[in-house]
């Protein structure tokens, strides 16, 4: 701060002086000082105006007291700013989207259920609709396994006899493996979704009951798995 005024104080014998010469001055700018920073943000110089060659350098302009009375920043400054505030504008955005959703849940909740037993009854519901289909996959996946038996049978009594199993048995015996592998998976995918029914209903349950202004459900009331 001292050099910034001591600068000033030259600028300013420098305008008296040109002032005693006859030199008309722009007495708005004789009442300010503006210094202008390097890259690193260090001040390098101050006077009436910014040199060309720090034109897009951040600026800080002081009254005759030495008091900053206006800053700019650097382009590169304000392009980090605005990248900021851009980002900063999305996540308020995606909040409220996500808050506008919450409560359209929450309508609904509300409006689909009269009281918790009701979505009892819905989660067992869609647990007996996924049962229904994992009893489908169990039969099927039963002829695929004998299927399977089957053709490896096939293929040992031909290999015993000293003869490499046909391509039909070979082309046989991979589909077999891959019915029988495909319905294992299947199986296991709906093994998973009930426990997914299961979770997705609690919770729903859980904040019905919020909505309501009751108690949160324990952990001993939990639903039993089926």
């Amino acid at each position: 701060m001292r050099d910034i005024k001591l600068q000033y104080l030259a600028a300013a014998a420098a305008v008296a002086l040109l002032g005693w010469g006859g030199i008309a001055i722009d007495h708005a700018a004789a009442q300010k000082i503006i210094c202008w920073k390097d890259k690193s943000g260090k001040t390098v110089g101050c006077g009436d105006k910014v040199p060309p060659e720090y034109q897009d350098s951040a600026t800080r302009e002081l009254d005759k007291r030495g008091v900053t009375r206006k800053t700019t920043e650097t382009a590169e400054e304000t392009a980090k700013r605005q990248a900021q505030e851009k980002a900063q504008a999305a996540q308020k955005a995606e909040e409220a989207k996500k808050l506008a959703e919450q409560r359209r849940q929450d309508a609904a909740l509300i409006n689909t259920f009269t009281n918790e037993k009701e979505i009892d009854l819905k989660r067992d519901r869609d647990l007996q609709v996924v049962d229904g289909q994992i009893t489908q996959m169990r039969v099927s996946h039963k002829n695929a396994a004998e299927r399977h038996a089957e053709v490896k049978g096939r293929m040992d009594t031909t290999t015993k006899g000293g003869k490499p199993a046909t391509d039909t048995q070979k082309e046989d015996m991979a589909r077999a493996e891959a019915d029988k592998t495909r319905l294992e998976q299947a199986i296991t995918a709906k093994e998973k979704e009930k426990d997914e029914i299961r979770k997705k209903y609690a919770d729903m349950k859980e904040r019905y009951i919020a909505l309501r202004g009751g108690p949160a459900p324990t952990a001993a009331a939990a639903p039993a798995k089926k």
